[in-house]
């Protein structure tokens, strides 16, 4: 069990990585160090929940098969405390089930091994993407109330909370009230790249809002995407 810490000449945002592969790690942290993150390391499971738990970070990046714990126990943990808490997994596995099971757990992005580097560091940007807005700001649309300050949305039942990509994804449809927003509009604008076309993660997050909101809040808009009801 180790844990490093590595940092840029002028500290940027905060990664910690969970990795037990070292070649990887080291690779990453290399990376990361040098587009200018502060770069915290763990080499199993439990190491990682500990850091996650003792301090906070911009971004954790997590490998999902560990010799200790499961990395879906770690990012079901870090985000049952810190449900804000930004989660990029790294795994081998490649099925659809086990990148559905951890989005909806609430990671914010799902990596395949093997991968580049450039993609890699592209994702982390749009991750880190996210810029603070002020405590008291209130969108409306309709009978729908986002606070920005809180991550909290409210249609006339008290507040839920949101996760941050809930939030965004939310607020994209906020801001296109009454038309209908495509899939490809959203991965570019919430997202932040171009996914894979036969991703579902939009349709998983849709699915998230609708559970915590209610189902007729978001209409399917056959063959276009998807428009927030009136």
């Amino acid at each position: 069990m180790t844990t490093t810490e590595q940092a840029p000449g002028q500290a940027g945002p905060r990664i910690l990585l969970v990795e037990d592969e070292p070649r990887i790690r080291d690779f990453i942290t290399r990376a990361l160090v040098t587009a200018g993150y502060g770069v915290t390391t763990a080499a199993c499971g439990t190491e990682g929940l500990r850091l996650a738990q003792a301090r906070e970070y911009d971004l954790v990046i997590l490998d999902l098969i560990m010799p200790d714990v499961d990395g879906r126990v770690v990012l079901a943990q870090v985000l049952q405390e810190r449900r804000e808490q930004a989660v990029m997994v790294l795994s081998c596995l490649a099925d659809v089930t086990t990148k559905v099971d951890c989005l909806e757990l609430g990671a914010q992005d799902y990596l395949t091994k093997p991968f580049s580097l450039a993609e890699l560091l592209a994702r982390v940007r749009v991750r880190l993407r996210w810029e603070p807005h002020a405590a008291n700001e209130v969108l409306r649309a309709g009978d729908l109330i986002l606070d920005v300050g809180r991550l909290e949305a409210n249609i006339g039942h008290g507040p839920v909370p949101l996760t941050r990509l809930e939030f965004l994804l939310l607020r994209e449809l906020m801001e296109h009230a009454g038309q209908s927003v495509g899939k490809s509009q959203l991965l570019a604008s919430v997202w932040g790249y171009d996914f894979d076309p036969g991703s579902n993660v939009v349709d998983v997050c849709v699915r998230r809002l609708r559970s915590k909101l209610g189902f007729d809040l978001i209409k399917t808009v056959r063959g276009e995407g998807y428009q927030l009801a009136s």
